[in-house]
């Protein structure tokens, strides 16, 4: 079995002392691709002080410098395009279309729809006697996911080099990787020693000690919401500034005269690609009860034909497995809650025969807003159909959970925007809507705090200062 062994500090590989490992499975064979050492809390420290010591002078680089090195990072990810999907879909199990076109496409869009937009924010304003400046907060603990294993770094670590911090980056255990593999792109860029360090290990031991650390003053972190809750409390003690991106439960409301195909297409679509493991899947479709069978009838055709399960280095593939044991039996769990609760199962509800973490696409109908699969978020292939008697009882039903990312409504466009503003969530998209790498991404009550993506995400990256004349 292949060792991973290596981490990035202070601009060189170097083999870890580690003795603690994860091993990982190809959530779509059960082969196993290697194992990956946990770094031990001296070269946890070695990091973030690498990280501390380059603060100052990468603080003081001149904007369109460090602006070149992030150019210069989306050219190597572009150029590594093809490598990096293949590991995507071996560590993660996404279909690789999926993995090429938004895992990494997206990585490549947002950097460079970040760099265009620069010219309109300001690091320094003058008002009358004051200078108002805006600038780096010191080292930043990336603390990332497992479902976009590429991106998710790249959400962090592009506001953080444009406003001047510096970073050590913790990938999840279950997708090294590909963070690897960013790390040597970013190494081929002759970025300065210490602006980006990369440490393995596991969330609640090596990201605990990374956040804990005295010399991070900013953590940035995308994953649950307990996990958020625990560095929410952990951040308290240092008075550290937090970005949590976290879960959510997004509903798509289907106004009475909208059009049902495009309400069933623009859920599946987020159920089905990357097994529905995105937080800000459209796992809720309200609608009206007169329209729920005829929705349902939709729901089965798209599921026949486009929701093919399979080898997810087919480029047919439309859904791959869910990336481990613990998230398959997490899955599985919460399908066995639905039924026991009295959804109605109107696809799927069993995992696939033979090798692999497959769930096959599974749609409840009948479900109500008290339903367990109604208010916590399942993280799988897993679609709640709720029939309303009214459009006021559903925008309550939508606004009836602990978080707020992401929603949408499909129907005349100016009853959908009335609609839309009084949806209690971070991103509501509008029939045919479509995602926009300049738009920030981010949510309300539990969903997390701040914002990411464009100049909406450098702000949350930047201290102020005024210097009065």
């Amino acid at each position: 079995m292949k060792q991973y062994d290596q981490l990035y500090i202070n601009g060189k590989w170097r083999a870890s002392d580690g003795t603690q490992w994860v091993e990982g499975t190809n959530p779509a064979t059960l082969e196993p691709i290697g194992k990956m050492v946990c770094a031990t809390p001296e070269e946890i420290d070695e990091a973030v002080s690498a990280a501390h010591k380059a603060f100052p002078e990468w603080n003081a680089r001149p904007l369109e410098e460090r602006a070149a090195f992030l150019a210069a990072i989306a050219d190597g990810i572009e150029r590594h395009q093809e490598e990096l999907a293949k590991l995507i879909v071996e560590e993660l199990g996404a279909p690789i279309t999926f993995a090429r076109g938004v895992q990494v496409g997206g990585s490549i869009r947002e950097i460079r729809a970040t760099l265009e937009e620069l010219p309109r924010f300001f690091f320094k304003e003058e008002l009358e006697n004051v200078t108002v400046l805006k600038e780096g907060f010191g080292v930043v603990a990336c603390i990332t996911p497992w479902n976009y294993p590429l991106n998710q770094i790249q959400r962090k670590i592009t506001p953080a080099f444009l406003a001047g911090n510096t970073v050590v980056v913790k990938p999840a255990s279950l997708t090294p990787r590909t963070a690897l593999a960013l790390a040597q792109i970013i190494h081929e860029t002759k970025l300065p020693e210490g602006v980006f360090n990369l440490i393995l290990g596991s969330g609640a031991e090596t990201g605990k000690a990374l956040a804990a650390h005295p010399k991070v003053r900013l953590i940035s972190f995308t994953g649950s919401t307990k996990a958020g809750q625990s560095l929410y409390a952990q951040a308290a003690l240092g008075i550290k500034k937090l970005i949590l991106e976290l879960g959510g439960k997004s509903a798509l409301i289907l106004l009475p005269e909208g059009e049902e195909t495009q309400a069933v297409s623009r859920c599946m679509e987020t159920i089905l690609n990357n097994s529905g493991q995105s937080c800000s899947a459209l796992t809720r479709l309200l609608v009206p009860r007169e329209k729920r069978q005829a929705v349902e009838a939709l729901l089965l055709d798209y599921v026949q034909r486009v929701g093919l399960m399979g080898d997810p280095l087919d480029p047919a593939t439309k859904l791959g497995p869910v990336v481990s044991k613990d998230q398959y039996e997490r899955v599985l769990n919460y399908i066995e809650k639905g039924k026991g609760e009295g959804a109605r199962v109107l696809t799927g509800g069993t995992p696939r025969q033979g090798a692999g973490y497959f769930i096959p696409t599974t749609i409840f109908s009948d479900v109500t807003p008290q339903m367990t699969i109604a208010q916590e978020e399942i993280f799988g292939p897993v679609l709640c159909v709720m029939a309303y008697d009214t459009v006021e009882e559903a925008i309550e039903w939508a606004n009836d959970t602990p978080y707020g990312l992401s929603g949408a409504v499909v129907g005349p466009e100016e009853e959908a925007y009335k609609v839309a503003l009084r949806l209690r969530t971070g991103n509501v998209y509008l029939n045919a809507g479509k995602a926009n790498p300049k738009a920030p991404f981010g949510g309300y009550h539990q969903s997390g705090l701040g914002r990411e993506m464009g100049l909406y995400g450098l702000e949350d990256y930047l201290e102020i200062k005024a210097i009065l004349k």
